[in-house]
């Protein structure tokens, strides 16, 4: 809401550099002639003790003896020094440092020593610090090159951030041989300090940066990486690449679901969830990136070829299949159009081969066609050079259609010499070419891929789907008894009690501890029986002999008692068994077995996977994995991502799976995660579907103590949609107004209401003279992260349609303890005590994040807002930097 703390960081006006010296290819040395060579715009100060003049500039002993304000130090000096220059640095009021040097946390405990002293020095002054052990910062467009890299940036709207500076000097090196501009350029470093959330955060707002990529190789704390992330994908479109994909190495598994979801699998299904397209080498970065930059709007995954050769249009097709994409159907209209100006041997269909001696109005025709077809996301065209071919003139028709429409249109010249102009036209058009068919198609599903994340982005789930409540006081309880008792893994009754209390049908399951009491069970029940062994030491019951199936008399269930004794005695001598669970054997002939899992990743918390059950589910690897909370929408994308999907509806004598109720199990899973912190592992295996519904046959639920948390949805990478501060309230004139969170789909509603304000009101909200929200404005505003901000709107319902009558919200400021708020009512309630309702709502929600102050600042001449804050409360200051404007801060 106010000017972004990092700002002395990305544009500062004053910049000393530590260690700045005249020797040759050292660090400080090549630091300093960056900011020099780079043109800086601001004031620049060497700092070295021993020189009087560095670089022809004078040089300082300290940065005491700079008399000016100094917003930002560059450190490249031994790592000894640093904590003691930090310390210095604070007394003179920097609030920014990039510590290039090295030889801290990275080399063992005496480098983390002296890290903790330089961040205790830092925190204490309020100083943020990007590395150490980090390339330094750019920021083309002022002339900020605080880096040690050989060569500077093009000033352009792509902003990197990588975790590696090595990466990122390879990547500068490349991309001033391929005209690639920068608005930032960030090396991270150590990210001891400043991280990619903060990062982010200041990108997102920063109108120099149109697209962002980075470089991952870890994430410290998911829960601000996520919130920036999504936050800056809802605005910008993000491209990522993240190393360390495999994890070397395994462990011991305590259930099917571990085993089978590595940490790459919650890192993808996070980033998915977060709208950002995901790559795999450095190359892909940024082919997405120059795709995404050309303006497209990608609408979908179907993808028209038009080609002047048979063989590259089949290459294209085939790696189309290979990454999922669909070939398009071209519409009746557009097949009748393409008859009229193509020849009769044309290819009648998709890929589009205008035959090898196409001219440009070939091109023209069978180009445009496809844009223009509804049934059509996407096109690419491939041109090989012929006798009769004139590559020039047919990439200028190409450029020229480009520039008439906004869906994606990619270029694949084939050749070298023949094609070397077309490309240059290609290049200075800004439109994606290519050299072969494949990578054109790649960047073409990027584009799809950013699509469908788009959507799944837009989605905010509430932690609760069902009408029907589930019993999460029973559920909590069955959890708590197991924990008292000293157990992590719930007994499989216990299992299908937790299940059961969420509404997810379970097979009726009794346990035996003798012979005899097997046999009258298995009577009660009805033959035939299963029996399985009732252990929680056991995951894989069949691989230790413990599972016998389809038993049908008496004799039958008493033999098998005693050889599921023996095979567990002989197989796992040293499980803890309580005795076996006998249930009457489920006999569904149009049965699909299938897996719904939950484990707890270490970066992202609860996961949830679905898949292929039975007992081969580790070797058929068939899985698909998201992060909660769902909503209908994200359970059909997750089931969809699966082989066995295609099973689920009719197929051979089969009929269709009841889709309806699959989906339920999955949304009655996610609430189980939402509401059940102390959740870490979960296998539903099998679970059976046909047409009549759903039965949990098996169930196997791994738990752990948390401490409780004041945000109750604390464990998860993602916050639901939080329903619990949803309140109806009646004004003294009996109008029902219901005071709720902000949603996505709200961005035409809050538009309406900035529109409908007085100019004096906005003015007061704004502080400047907004007449309506721009688009990036309305998607800050209504599409929010709930773990950090929350915005409150208070509507009223009019002719079947709501109306907004004000909105309160907050924003987490970097302490992690304290909140900036706004706050403004339509023209027309005030003086009807709506401001003060919000306020208080909007306060309950600060609390209960454990925010300790909320604080704003507010034009002196708003006198109204200041009688409120009178009446709330809060302490009024006059702004140390602004007498026009009033500090308020409240304690919680």
């Amino acid at each position: 809401m106010s000017k972004h703390y990092l700002t002395p960081l990305f544009a500062p006006k004053s910049v000393a550099v530590f260690g700045a010296s005249d020797r040759v290819d050292s660090v400080g040395q090549i630091v300093f002639k960056n900011m020099l060579d780079s043109g800086f715009q601001g004031a620049l100060y060497p700092i070295n003790s021993k020189n009087h003049e560095v670089q022809g500039r004078k040089a300082f002993a300290s940065i005491s003896a700079i008399e000016e304000k100094v917003e930002l130090v560059v450190i490249a000096t031994p790592p000894q020094t640093v904590p003691d220059i930090i310390e210095e640095c604070g007394k003179r009021g920097v609030k920014a440092a990039v510590i290039i040097t090295a030889g801290f946390g990275e080399i063992g405990p005496e480098g983390k020593e002296l890290e903790r002293k330089v961040l205790e020095n830092a925190k204490r002054y309020g100083i943020r610090l990007v590395g150490p052990n980090c390339l330094g910062v750019m920021r083309p467009n002022i002339g900020l090159n605080a880096t040690f890299n050989k060569g500077g940036a093009n000033v352009g709207n792509l902003a990197l951030v990588s975790q590696s500076g090595a990466l990122c000097t390879a990547i500068l090196d490349w991309a001033q041989m391929n005209d690639v501009g920068f608005s930032s350029v960030v090396s991270m470093g150590s990210s001891a300090d400043v991280d990619f959330g903060e990062i982010l955060d200041f990108l997102v707002s920063d109108s120099q940066t149109q697209n962002i990529v980075m470089y991952i190789e870890g994430i410290r704390e998911s829960r601000r990486f996520m919130s920036s992330l999504r936050a800056a994908a809802r605005v910008k479109p993000v491209i990522l690449v993240k190393v360390g994909r495999h994890e070397a190495g395994s462990k011991a598994a305590m259930s099917h679901t571990a085993s089978l979801v590595g940490s790459d699998d919650a890192f993808d299904a996070a980033v998915r969830r977060a709208g950002v397209i995901r790559v795999q080498t450095v190359t892909e970065l940024f082919s997405a990136a120059r795709a995404m930059s050309c303006g497209f709007h990608p609408s979908g995954n179907r993808l028209a070829i038009v080609t002047n050769g048979g063989g590259p249009g089949v290459m294209a097709t085939d790696r189309a299949s290979d990454l999922g994409l669909v070939m398009a159907d071209l519409s009746d209209a557009t097949m009748e159009r393409l008859n009229q100006v193509l020849p009769p041997n044309w290819s009648h269909g998709n890929p589009v081969d205008i035959i090898g001696d196409a001219q440009v109005d070939r091109y023209q025709h069978a180009v445009a066609a496809c844009l223009e077809d509804p049934n059509v996301d996407g096109v690419l065209t491939i041109l090989t050079p012929q006798a009769m071919t004139k590559p020039l003139d047919a990439a200028k028709a190409v450029i020229e259609i480009a520039n008439r429409h906004k869906k994606p249109l990619l270029a694949c010249w084939m050749g070298e010499v023949q094609v070397a102009e077309s490309r240059k036209a290609f290049a200075h058009a800004k439109l994606p070419n290519f050299r072969t068919p494949e990578p054109a198609v790649e960047v073409f599903s990027y584009l799809a891929e950013y699509y469908q994340n788009q959507k799944l982005l837009m989605q905010m789930p509430e932690p609760l789907s069902h009408h029907l409540a589930p019993d999460v006081e029973g559920a909590r309880m069955i959890i708590e008894g197991a924990l008292l008792d000293k157990r992590k893994v719930l007994s499989e009754m216990e299992s299908k009690a937790l299940l059961s209390a969420f509404h997810i049908p379970v097979a009726q399951t009794m346990v035996a501890h003798s012979p005899n009491e097997a046999l009258l069970i298995a009577q009660q029940l009805g033959f035939p029986v299963a029996m399985k062994v009732n252990s929680r030491d056991i995951t894989h019951k069949s691989d230790a002999g413990g599972v016998m199936l389809n038993l049908g008399n008496a004799q039958a269930v008493r033999a098998t008692y005693h050889e599921i004794c023996d095979n567990i005695k002989h197989n796992r001598p040293n499980a803890h068994m309580d005795g076996i669970s006998i249930q009457p054997m489920i006999v569904k002939p149009n049965g699909r077995e299938l897996m719904v899992g939950v484990i707890n990743d270490p970066v992202f918390g609860p996961v949830i996977t679905f898949g292929a059950g039975g007992t081969m589910v580790e070797v058929m690897g068939d899985r698909s994995v998201t992060l909660p909370p769902l909503n209908t929408f994200l359970v059909k994308d997750l089931i969809k991502g699966t082989r066995i999907s295609k099973l689920l509806g009719a197929f051979r004598h089969m009929p269709p799976a009841n889709m309806d109720a699959l989906e339920s199990v999955l949304l009655r899973v996610s609430e189980m995660v939402c509401e059940l912190p102390m959740l870490m592992e979960m296998d539903i295996n099998p679970l059976i579907v046909d047409e009549h519904g759903v039965l949990a046959a098996d169930a196997r639920v791994v738990v752990e103590f948390r401490q409780p948390n004041a945000d109750r949805y604390a464990h998860m990478a993602i916050y639901p949609y939080p329903t619990h501060l949803v309140s109806r309230w009646q004004l003294a004139d009996g109008m029902d107004i219901t005071i709720r969170p902000i949603r996505p789909e709200d961005s035409e509603l809050e538009q309406d209401f900035v529109r409908g304000l007085s100019e004096q009101s906005r003015y007061f909200r704004f502080m400047n003279s907004v007449q309506e929200l721009s688009n990036a404005m309305l998607v800050r505003f209504t599409q929010i992260d709930y773990s950090r901000e929350m915005a409150l709107i208070a509507v009223v319902e009019e002719h079947g349609k709501e109306v907004e009558l004000g909105v309160a919200r907050f924003a987490t400021n970097p302490d992690g303890e304290s909140c900036e708020f706004a706050l403004v009512i339509a023209d027309n309630m005030h003086g009807k005590g709506l401001g003060q309702k919000l306020m208080a709502a909007l306060m309950d929600a600060a609390r209960s994040k454990g925010l300790k102050v909320i604080e704003g600042e507010v034009l002196k001449n708003n006198t109204d807002m200041l009688h409120l804050m009178d009446r709330l409360g809060f302490k009024v200051e006059t702004s140390s930097e602004d007498d026009s404007i009033k500090s308020v801060r409240k304690v919680l």
